[in-house]
């Protein structure tokens, strides 16, 4: 019976809450960072199982009336609302039920990054980028500059930024891979149609509390930091790049002019990056997650394709096509790209968990 499963969930729910007024918990701030996540992640379960609970009771006093000769018509009236309503609350609990992305309520740290294709991907970088700033406004979420490297061509080459929101990771996730665009570049004299492709990396923003990194395990280097072409654009050496001994992984910042500045965003995104690692380790089925996300930057690996001659967008892992990139592109509206997405990883949950 549907009530049974859900006790669990509610006798966990209080369990917790003897937990998080425990001073054995109160004065471990990790650990009741974790519990607090977890009671808040488990309450719109408790909610819609009470609501449950107290429909089918209203349905049971409801029908010991049945019989009586003067209540009986009204409640034949209450039963037509309340009855109907059974299912739909049993399909938003299965919806509850099913297993959540533990990064789903995190900001996100997006990386994009020029593929095949020169000049045009560098633009398009920039072009995808805005599309996601647009987004974000319609979504009131904000947007956070990490590093830029600019596109003497226009766009960037490389771009990052930290993205802080509610439920940013739980709809951009999607985003993560190989992104082509087909169009007519302005120096195309021939109008022809070329091929270009990025690359779009999304990873889950991390506590201090999450992540700890031994200074020693780090070398960090400091330079003049520089424009496009090698030009200096600061007299200090306020450029700082991280590497991380252990892994390899190597992050630099030079976008503001303090150090102190760059150094923190530079941990910043080492941090996300290194807990992406993590979570690769611990789902060891997806230990490729990143490198699938990132792929080659070729343009055969991809994700989506956006053709602006047909002003067409495709989503090539559900087979999603739209004859609306303009609107999409320019108008924040990427949710109706982003929420087929949604659907279709949600009935793969439920047809594997057999809901």
């Amino acid at each position: 019976m549907l009530l049974d499963k859900l006790k669990v969930f509610i006798a966990r729910y209080d369990e917790l809450s003897n937990l998080l007024s425990s001073p054995d918990i109160t004065s471990d701030i990790k650990r009741m960072t974790e519990l607090s996540k977890e009671q808040s992640n488990l309450l719109p379960i408790v909610d819609k199982a009470n609501e449950y609970e107290q429909l089918i009771a209203d349905i049971a006093d409801t029908k010991e009336m049945l019989g009586d000769a003067e209540m009986g018509d009204m409640a034949k009236e209450e039963l037509k609302v309340l009855e109907p309503r059974k299912p739909e609350i049993e399909e938003e609990i299965k919806m509850l039920l099913l297993p959540k992305d533990p990064n789903d309520d995190r900001n996100i740290i997006v990386e994009l990054r020029a593929g095949a294709g020169g000049d045009e991907a560098a633009i398009f970088v920039g072009d995808l980028f805005e599309a996601y700033t647009r987004y974000a406004d319609v979504k009131e979420w904000k947007i956070e500059l990490i590093s830029t490297s600019p596109s003497e061509a226009g766009g960037f080459k490389e771009v990052t930024a930290l993205i802080k929101g509610e439920q940013v990771y739980s709809r951009l996730k999607y985003e993560g891979g190989t992104h082509r665009v087909q169009r007519v570049p302005a120096t195309e004299s021939q109008g022809r149609v070329h091929t270009s492709a990025i690359t779009v990396a999304i990873m889950a923003e991390v506590d201090d509390v999450e992540i700890t990194i031994d200074d020693k395990d780090l070398k960090i280097d400091v330079m003049r930091s520089s424009g496009c072409g090698g030009q200096s654009v600061n007299t200090t050496d306020s450029a700082v790049r991280i590497t991380h001994l252990p892994t390899g992984l190597v992050v630099t910042n030079q976008d503001q002019k303090s150090q102190h500045k760059n150094k923190d965003k530079a941990m910043k995104v080492l941090k996300a990056r290194l807990y992406d690692l993590e979570m690769q380790a611990q789902q060891s089925d997806n230990a490729a997650q990143r490198a699938a996300q990132v792929g080659t930057g070729d343009r055969s690996g991809r994700i989506r394709t956006y053709n602006y001659p047909q002003n067409r967008i495709s989503d090539h892992r559900i087979n999603l096509t739209l004859y609306r990139l303009n609107e999409i592109m320019s108008g924040g509206l990427l949710d109706e790209v982003v929420e087929p997405l949604i659907a279709d990883h949600q009935a793969k949950i439920v047809e594997a968990a057999g809901l």
